[in-house]
């Protein structure tokens, strides 16, 4: 397992971190939290030390989950727990607040959850317009003091607003999304971090499930998953992702013998500027293809291919811009 270090944070993380957003159940069609814990066993048994939740993940369940599959596991000095920050509950709506109030209000219920006294990485979810990014960054400065929180990250954040934190503290990581099909990191945020000595953790690797190559124009999207809403997965721009995972999961095949899944996040790995991917799973089988994406790198051939694959077949691309919570003054 290849590793990388950030700011603040002792211990050398994995990287390939996972994700469990699934895990939390709402929005993805409910979650089975015994096959929860299995992956999360799996995933540190693979060398996977790096577990990324967050309280919004159905409302804590996810950090519930992960609480109880570390505290199984045991050698909770050998993991590195990621949070997050400043989403706040009102009904089954969430809405952004990193008020200092909300910040130290929510830090207990995490490390009550997580079944820890100590966060590794805590990262603000989604900037709040409604709150100065200064009085955010000394809120986690001060639980950084108090040695309750390690690393300080963001996530969604901008490079304007990640300046302007970084006046307060410095930072040890960013989260965008970044995967084959949503790109804009790359033009902005990942050099920014590069020349900051930030480090990036990505989310959104395989795209909803898109890059796993599983996915066909007959899957149903059961209860609240969010893919039902989600612009790339209706049509016409649906069928033309799945023809350009079809024809990514031929070349990685004919090219290296391996998947489009870890293709897509070798893809990934190999971007300048990424520290860590993260990689969604509920399910141990779903983390078997971690192997094949440590034993070979992607080269600039390659990576035109994957280009000219998306410029034939993806003729009107979309970000993941729909899952944006709204700002706080939508619903006062």
């Amino acid at each position: 397992m290849e590793t990388t270090k950030f700011r603040d944070v002792p211990l050398a993380a994995s990287r390939i971190g996972l994700g469990t957003w699934p895990m939390g159940g709402f929005q993805w069609g409910g979650t089975d939290d015994d096959e929860s814990v299995r992956t999360i066993h799996a995933a540190l048994d693979l060398g996977i030390n790096f577990i990324d939740t967050a309280p919004a993940y159905g409302f804590g369940h996810s950090e519930e989950v992960v609480g109880r599959a570390i505290a199984e596991h045991g050698q909770r000095d050998k993991v590195v727990i990621a949070t997050k920050v400043g989403l706040e509950r009102s009904g089954d709506a969430l809405f952004r607040n990193s008020s200092r109030k909300q910040i130290f209000e929510e830090i207990e219920v995490s490390l009550k959850r997580l079944r820890t006294d100590y966060i590794d990485l805590y990262q603000v979810h989604w900037p709040d317009f409604a709150v100065p990014y200064e009085e955010t960054a000394a809120a986690l400065l001060d639980l950084q003091k108090s040695g309750k929180v390690r690393g300080i990250g963001v996530s969604n954040y901008s490079i304007e607003a990640m300046e302007r934190f970084s006046r307060v503290v410095p930072l040890a990581s960013a989260q965008p999304p970044l995967n084959i099909f949503e790109r804009d990191a790359q033009l902005d945020i990942l050099p920014w971090c590069r020349q900051h000595g930030v480090g990036t953790i990505t989310y959104g690797a395989l795209c909803r499930g898109l890059l796993t190559g599983t996915l066909s124009e007959q899957t149903q999207f059961q209860g609240d998953d969010l893919r039902k809403t989600d612009p790339k997965f209706q049509p016409p721009r649906y069928a033309q992702y799945l023809q350009a995972v079809k024809l990514m999961d031929r070349y990685a095949g004919e090219r290296y013998q391996k998947g489009v899944l870890p293709f897509a996040i070798r893809w990934l790995l190999d971007q300048p500027g990424v520290s860590t991917a993260l990689w969604g799973a509920r399910h141990p089988s779903e983390l078997e293809p971690v192997a094949d994406v440590m034993s070979f790198h992607l080269d600039d051939e390659a990576k035109a291919h994957v280009d000219e694959i998306l410029a034939t077949c993806v003729r009107d691309p979309v970000g993941p811009e729909f899952m944006a919570p709204p700002e706080r003054h939508a619903h006062t």
